[in-house]
Parts: structure tokens; C-alpha cells; sequence
């Protein structure tokens, strides 16, 4: 099992910045890759980024390109996602994922960012 403690959410002007973070623990040993997907009110939860455990592989959604970074303190087993220039179209919950060498999703309880215009 992954235990995951997201911090960071908040309200926040557009053009703005802030830094979400997520700490695992339990059988972290298991984790595979840690990233974030966030869901906006009457929409289906959607990829953000995502981070591979050794750092080689980073993914992000289109939307986030340019604005978002994706980051990992091992020692920690904390990820990190610094959103800068925000929008309001970023308002969501942001969850917290993590992927088991075995494929199997764990998921934080969720912080929410909102981005007012």
C-alpha cells in the first residue's frame, strides 16, 4: 500500500504561480512513477504530468507545456508540480498519482487550486 498526502492548493490571481506537493509513503519501494491529473467541476479527471521513478521519462499534457514543471525529491518521496502562469481553465482538483511496479494506480485525496480572472 501508498499513502499520499497532498499539499500546496490555494486561490491564486491569474498569472500567478504555486507548488503543489505529495508525499508517499508506505511500500514506496513499489512506486513505479508519481505525477498529478487534476478534475474541474463537471469534467472527467485529466492527465497533468507525470514523473518515471529514476527521473528518465517526463510526460505533460499539452495544456501545461511551458508553465508547469514536474519534479522528485527521492530521498523524500515527495513529487512536486510548480504551476506557473496560471489560468483560470486550471482551476481544479489536483490529485496526486502514483503507478506500482505492478501497474496499480494509488491516489491522494485531492487539494484544490483555483485561479480567479
Amino acid at each position: 500500500q501508498v499513502r499520499l498526502v497532498e499539499s500546496g492548493g490555494g486561490l491564486v490571481q491569474a498569472g500567478g504561480s504555486l507548488k503543489l506537493a505529495c508525499a508517499a509513503s508506505g511500500s514506496t519501494g513499489s512506486i513505479n512513477a508519481m505525477g498529478w491529473y487534476r478534475q474541474a467541476p463537471g469534467k472527467q479527471r485529466e492527465f497533468v504530468a507525470r514523473m518515471t521513478t529514476d527521473g528518465g521519462s517526463t510526460n505533460y499534457a499539452d495544456s501545461v507545456k511551458g508553465r508547469f514543471t514536474i519534479s522528485r525529491d527521492n530521498a523524500k518521496n515527495t513529487v512536486y508540480l510548480q504551476m506557473n502562469s496560471l489560468k483560470p481553465e486550471d482551476t481544479a482538483v489536483y490529485y496526486c498519482n502514483v503507478l506500482s511496479v505492478r501497474l496499480r494506480n494509488y491516489w491522494g485525496q485531492g487539494t484544490q487550486v483555483t485561479v480567479s480572472s
